[in-house]
Formats: C-alpha cells, sequence, structure tokens
C-alpha cells in the first residue's frame, strides 16, 4: 500500500457501531465496487467502496463482508470474502490478499474466500428476519450504471423475496459522517500533503506558465507522498475561475490574472478538499485584494458559525448573511436590489451562487444526514467565493474545520491564506 498501516481497531470499532443500530437478528452485506471500463480492453484504476473500506480497511477488488451481529454461532457474526489468488492471477496482477493479511488489516478473524459467499449467505439469510442492503443515497449522486451493489440488491431480492428489507445507507450516513480521532488523523495527513503541493505550485508558478505544467506539479507532489488527487484538480486562470467546475486546465496563466487553485490531496483514501486564489505575478491589484479580503473574512465567520446543534440550512443562510455585507461594500449589490429580492432567488446568488460547504471524508462530498444539526466530530469545508466574469476573475477560499463544542479547529491553518501572507510566500519565488 502507498499509506501506512492503519490500527485496525479503527474497522473493529466501526463495525461494533454499526451493529448496535441494526434491528435485532439482522445481517448487513457491502460488497466492493467494480472495476469500470473504459475502452476495448482497458479499465480505470480501482476505486473501493467508501463503505466497506470504512467497515474493513480492505482496498482491494472483489471482496465482500457479511455482518450478523446476532447469529447463534460466533464464527458467523463477521465474515470477510476475498478474492482468492492463482498462478496466473499471481503473474499479471500481482499479489492479492492472504486469509491472514485480510485478518491483519480488517480484525475479521473469519476470512473466506469468495467462492464460499453463496453457501455461506444462504445459510444466514435462513436465519435471520432483516436484511440491510446498500445503495448509494448520496442526495447529489447521477446514478446511470448499475453498480456491483445494485446487481447484488436485485439478486438477493429476487432469491428471497419475503425477508424484511433495511437501507443500509442511512445507518452508514449517520456513523460515518462524525469522525473519529484516528479519521482525523488520517485527514490531517491528506490535508499535509496538499500543504506540500500548494507551496511547491507558488514556487513554479509565473506568468506563461500554462494551466496543465501546474497540474503536474501537484501530482508529483501528491504522489511521491503517497497521497492522489482527491478529485479532479480546477486549475483556473483569468476567467476561467468563474467556471465552477473547470477541469480543462489547459489554459496560460496571464500577468495581473488571479489564479484559483481548487485541488486537493487525498490519503487512505481520506480527501483534503483546499481552494487558494494567487496572484500570477505576486501581487493583487487593489480590486482583487478589495475581494479577496471580502471572501477571507466570510470564511472566517462561516468557520466560526458551524457550531454544534446548528441545521446546515440555517449554517448556510448565516454564510449568505455575511456574504450579502461584503457584496453591499464592494458596490456589487444595492439596498434597494436586497428589499426588492424575491426570497426564492437572493440578488447575492448572482455572484455566490454554490453552498457554504459540505460534509468532508472518505468521500470529499462525504456522506451525512445533512437535514439533521451539526455534531461535533463533523469534518466540513468552509468555501466562500465572489465570481466576477465581467471583471475577468473570481475569488474563491476553503479550508476544513473539525467541528467542537469548544470552538472548531481548522485543519488547514498552517495553509497561508491571508492576503499578506501569498504575496510574502510570492515573492520567494526566485
Amino acid at each position: 500500500m502507498r499509506y501506512r498501516t492503519i490500527d485496525p481497531q479503527l474497522f473493529i470499532r466501526n463495525r461494533a457501531n454499526l451493529g448496535r443500530l441494526m434491528l435485532p437478528n439482522s445481517l448487513a452485506v457491502v460488497n466492493a465496487n467494480d472495476i469500470l471500463p473504459t475502452n476495448a480492453d482497458g479499465t480505470m484504476n480501482f476505486q473501493q467502496s467508501t463503505d466497506l473500506f470504512y467497515l474493513t480497511g480492505i482496498d482491494q477488488e472483489e471482496s465482500l463482508l457479511l455482518l450478523y451481529p446476532d447469529a447463534h454461532e460466533e464464527n458467523m457474526r463477521e465474515i470477510l470474502f476475498v478474492r482468492e489468488t492463482n498462478e496466473l492471477l499471481a503473474t499479471w496482477e500481482g499479489h492479492k490478499l492472504t486469509k491472514a493479511e485480510a485478518t491483519q488489516i480488517s480484525g475479521i478473524k473469519r476470512v473466506e474466500w469468495l467462492s464460499q459467499f453463496r453457501p455461506l449467505f444462504h445459510r444466514l439469510m435462513c436465519e435471520s428476519d432483516h436484511v440491510y442492503l446498500n445503495t448509494n443515497e448520496h442526495k447529489r449522486a447521477v446514478i446511470e450504471l448499475e453498480t456491483r451493489e445494485a446487481r447484488f440488491v436485485r439478486d438477493t431480492q429476487t432469491r428471497y423475496p419475503l425477508h424484511d428489507y433495511q437501507r443500509l445507507a442511512r445507518l452508514m450516513h449517520r456513523l460515518r459522517v462524525v469522525k473519529s480521532d484516528v479519521e482525523v488523523d488520517l485527514l490531517r495527513e491528506a490535508c499535509a500533503i496538499t500543504k506540500a503541493g500548494f507551496l511547491r505550485v507558488c514556487k513554479f508558478l509565473k506568468p506563461g506558465v500554462t494551466e496543465t505544467a501546474l497540474e503536474a506539479e501537484f501530482a508529483h507532489e501528491f504522489i511521491r507522498r503517497g497521497g492522489k488527487f482527491a478529485y479532479w484538480p480546477i486549475i483556473a486562470s483569468g476567467k476561467n475561475a468563474c467556471i465552477l467546475h473547470y477541469t480543462q486546465n489547459d489554459q496560460s496563466c496571464r500577468n495581473g490574472d488571479l489564479l484559483l487553485l481548487d485541488v486537493a490531496a487525498s490519503y487512505a483514501n481520506y480527501n483534503a478538499d483546499l481552494t487558494r486564489t494567487i496572484p500570477v505575478d505576486g501581487r493583487f491589484t487593489r480590486r482583487q485584494r478589495q475581494v479577496y479580503d471580502a471572501v477571507l473574512r466570510v470564511l472566517r465567520t462561516a468557520s466560526r458559525a458551524a457550531t454544534p446543534g446548528k441545521l446546515p440550512k440555517q449554517w448556510q443562510k448565516d454564510a449568505e448573511a455575511a456574504m450579502e455585507q461584503e457584496l453591499l461594500g464592494l458596490k456589487l449589490l444595492k439596498p434597494s436590489e436586497i428589499r426588492r429580492q424575491d426570497p426564492d432567488k437572493p440578488a447575492l446568488k448572482k455572484y455566490f451562487m454554490h453552498g457554504i460547504g459540505h460534509p468532508l471524508g472518505l468521500d470529499v462530498h462525504d456522506v451525512g444526514l445533512t437535514t439533521e444539526p451539526i455534531q461535533q466530530g463533523w469534518v466540513l469545508t468552509v468555501e466562500p467565493g465572489i465570481y466576477l466574469p465581467e471583471e475577468g476573475f473570481a475569488v474563491r477560499l476553503e479550508n476544513d474545520i473539525l467541528v467542537q463544542a469548544g470552538g472548531n479547529i481548522d485543519l488547514m491553518a498552517d495553509i497561508p491564506i491571508e492576503a499578506d501572507d501569498i504575496e510574502r510566500l510570492m515573492r520567494r519565488r526566485r
């Protein structure tokens, strides 16, 4: 693995927490993700199911977890199934987990080859009353391909139509949104790798450099430190920054422009999420600095405002209220526009049209019950922005915070963000 070994106690605790939420005499099944095809005989790199990783730490394809906390026989309560290797597979794909290695990673005592799943599953289905099956219930998910989980759900319900089926996703969302100390440490490592990439790019940036070359600098730093891109990087110079999900990254950075970097690292499947906006030539213009400082003030305010007990919807409203005042100060909005605005279409949405933040963890837009109040232990992004296509630039800033009752912790506090610090950093390039 490219990342350090994770204490299996993390996964043991996660499974125990899930078991406590399940109905009596229930079993749950979680599948690995598919390896997705590209074209001809090509495939994408494997990306593990985040639910399966959360419960087992297993980062290998064709793996499967079966949990039955109330099983009569103790050795039936947790069973991990992994792919059995052979000489041909070892030649073409390399080492696959042994049963002992799978136990060491996951803390699951009973590990079987995948070929043994069907008979064991049938036996336990005959004993159980309730079955938790998994689906992707993220509110923003667009699901067009049938997943391994979807095939399993369809097949299981066809074979066993009279069981009581339950939604595993609801339980996983409740568990995963609150981060343990071990998870926070892994997120801190992702943030540290992100910082190294950002500092490298600040030294490399100068007028004429392409967005593509900057992407390569991030990749170099992330990969050599055992990380990878947490999401497709946004490296947007000038007016490109006004496109929220700009990923072409193929233009030249011009003197006088701002460069928006929404780029972060993933480490051990845990993701950071960073945005910085920096001047290509090393100095903000007066207007750029005004907008930059306004966005930074909203970030500071919103970072403090994400308090335990507050609904995410109210947190968004609080951030918008702060942004509205900044837009008035910048003369981008007039008081009369605010007085006349449609409450469903606030005037500020012309300049700040997205959310203030989202849960972060094993998924960049991590799962969580966001209709419920924010809790201590949530990790949230805070990402205000002002977008000015008429002026040819945008400013977005983003840090990741750990919500705490006594005051939130900024996991990116050591990554330069104040305008003076950014300019000072840029002066050290040469």
